[in-house]
């Protein structure tokens, strides 16, 4: 992953391991490394909606400190 996805982006290739696995025509080794690239998209996920999360917190602290 030398290129930095998007979150859309990194979904969609999520959306599209998911459905590689479940047309279970897929040996071991293959499985294994797409649950593999499935996780660490899922961690890198979950990292930017985390910082999505505080930066909106930031904001609506910023905001509510202006009333």
């Amino acid at each position: 992953m030398t290129a930095k996805k998007n979150f859309e982006q990194s979904v969609a290739q999520l959306e599209t391991i998911v459905k590689q696995m479940e047309s279970q025509e897929l040996g071991l080794e293959e499985s294994l490394k797409l649950y593999e690239q499935g996780v660490k998209l899922t961690k890198e996920c979950q990292r930017m909606l985390s910082s999505a999360e505080q930066k909106i917190q930031k904001l609506m602290q910023e905001t509510e400190g202006d009333d």
